[in-house]
């Protein structure tokens, strides 16, 4: 598999909706943690096209940050019925509705690079406090210390944009005009208003 130096990031709506309608059901199960899934798409020419995702089972211990589990075989059966539906899009990396990186984040990054070695971790804020992009993309990178110290990692962040395919544009104003006030309110109540910005 080629390794690709990603310089942007263009998330889709279909995945921002995807985040939200996962971290949404997470939290009427009485979880109010963030919630991790799997990004899919393609690379073209440094730019990174994320246009669908999954959402994954995943925990980790609030006290522990080396205590984790993300559910591999459940990964790995999605993952098989989405090639079945759309053979180009692969796994690019992964998602967290954060609002911030996480102190077990590069743990999980490593274990994400068994299925693309090259993978980028988008941070959703399913909660904004303000308008603006929900969206913050990183890449791993190899932190070099002057001192002589061993390499750590580390994320370096990397630019980020919405965008979308013309008949996804469509979509999104035929979802806004139905009836626009309805959609509103739901949406405002789960607290996701970024999308109709």
């Amino acid at each position: 598999m080629p390794v690709h130096q990603v310089e942007r990031v263009v998330v889709h709506p279909l995945v921002l909706l995807s985040v939200v309608d996962h971290f949404n059901r997470m939290a009427k199960v009485g979880s109010q943690r963030r919630v991790v899934g799997i990004l899919l798409g393609s690379w073209r020419k440094g730019v990174l096209d994320v246009s669908n995702s999954f959402a994954v089972p995943f925990d980790e211990d609030d006290k522990d940050p080396t205590v984790w589990f993300l559910d591999h075989d459940y990964l790995e059966n999605m993952y098989g019925m989405f090639r079945k539906v759309n053979a180009r899009e692969r796994i690019v990396g992964w998602y967290h509705t954060g609002p911030k990186l996480h102190r077990n984040d590069i743990a999980i990054d490593e274990f994400i690079k068994q299925y693309c070695p090259n993978s980028v971790l988008v941070v959703v804020d399913a909660q904004p406090k303000e308008v603006g992009l929900p969206t913050d993309a990183y890449a791993a990178v190899e932190e070099i210390h002057d001192d002589g110290t061993p390499t750590s990692k580390t994320f370096e962040h990397v630019t980020s944009e919405i965008g979308a395919e013309e008949a996804e544009e469509v979509g999104v104003e035929h979802l806004l005009r139905y009836d626009r006030e309805v959609f509103r309110c739901h949406w405002l109540d789960t607290s996701s208003s970024f999308v109709l910005q």
